[in-house]
């Protein structure tokens, strides 16, 4: 009996030994874990909210005053010439832009509605482009466009990555091919206007992103021609068409540059321009336009920005008066635990 006990009371203490140690999972205390550092923690009262209104208001207003002004300061004449330029008489004019018996030229008379400082930007404008199409974006290959030792890797730009007999295509892919091919000729006062087509792209895409050594090869040789024919003797760091053409729009319209014009022209002058009526936006029900533009410190025509901030500045002055009507017709203490849910509760009974 007693080595009974004796072995119940050592098997006891042997099971007690044995147990490990339960591991908490309770962090360590500290000022961080526990959100304890010290903070801003502001008392919104009325004056304070009233206050950042009205604060938030007189910065925004003169903003978009400022900036709506300068907007409307600029020049811009927009002529759309996609249907302008099919001849009378022809119905079909996805067979028309593909026929190159059929001559292209058109003739298109710009009036000046006020006078235009220089330097002026010339832009063409296309509608329903949608340049931002996921496999459009990728018909590229950078790597062949930087460095001439990589002229045959033509990787995702199907299907125009090389000729029918198998020769690599530089620059290829389907952003090149589409390369828009409309040219411009303006004259005023029987003078031709020099559009300079220096600088118009980036300089870090001329400088890194277009090789120096790397030529158009075998380009626009396929049995179907997109756009634009490249020069096989310029290098591709100074074909800024194309650079500016490669740098993708996020939105179905958009605009580039095609050149500046360094003249001052006169209000109610008038701009004859000679177009060559090229590029085909039938196939898609795009619209091609010619854009002359002036620029101020803002850059180009765009009222949105000014709106915005009249916008969010006029509603921010609402706000902050309608809240000071509110607090002075029906103030309330700060700090009043009657209006705390549950002793709203509590009166009502």
């Amino acid at each position: 009996m007693d080595s009974h006990a004796a072995g119940s009371s050592s098997g006891g203490s042997g099971d007690g030994a044995a147990q490990p140690r339960r591991n908490s999972r309770k962090p360590k205390y500290s000022k961080f874990t526990q959100q304890e550092l010290p903070a801003c923690k502001p008392i919104l009262t009325p004056k304070w909210v009233i206050s950042v209104f009205v604060l938030v208001g007189v910065i925004f207003v003169p903003i978009g005053i400022v900036s709506l002004r300068a907007s409307q300061q600029v020049v811009e004449i927009v002529d759309r010439y996609d249907d302008a330029c099919v001849p009378a008489g022809v119905t079909d004019k996805l067979a028309y832009i593909r026929n190159d018996s059929i001559p292209k030229a058109c003739t298109r008379n710009l009036t000046i509605t006020k006078d235009m400082k220089q330097p002026i930007f010339v832009y063409y404008q296309l509608d329903n482009f949608y340049q931002n199409h996921r496999r459009y974006v990728k018909s590229r290959n950078d790597g062949q466009l930087r460095d001439k030792s990589k002229a045959s890797k033509t990787d995702n730009c199907d299907p125009e990555a090389k000729t029918v007999d198998g020769k690599p295509i530089v620059p290829c892919g389907l952003i090149a091919w589409s390369l828009f091919n409309d040219t411009y000729n303006l004259i005023r006062n029987n003078e031709t206007l020099s559009v300079d087509k220096k600088g118009i792209s980036w300089k870090s895409d001329r400088d890194h992103k277009f090789g120096s050594d790397v030529l158009p090869m075998n380009f626009q040789k396929g049995p179907l021609q997109g756009g634009k024919i490249l020069d096989s003797k310029i290098p591709l760091s100074e074909q800024e068409d194309l650079i500016v053409w490669m740098r993708t729009a996020a939105l179905p319209t958009f605009r580039k540059l095609y050149g500046r014009i360094y003249v001052d022209l006169k209000e109610n002058d008038t701009i004859t321009v000679q177009l060559e009526n090229n590029y085909n936006t039938y196939s898609f029900s795009g619209k091609k336009k010619l854009v002359l533009s002036t620029a101020t410190w803002i850059g180009g025509k765009n009222d949105f920005l000014g709106l915005a901030y009249l916008t969010v500045g006029g509603i921010c002055f609402f706000l902050a008066f309608a809240f000071t009507l509110l607090y002075l017709i029906k103030p309330r203490k700060m700090g009043d635990n009657s209006y705390l849910s549950w002793n709203r509760a509590t009166l009502g009974r």
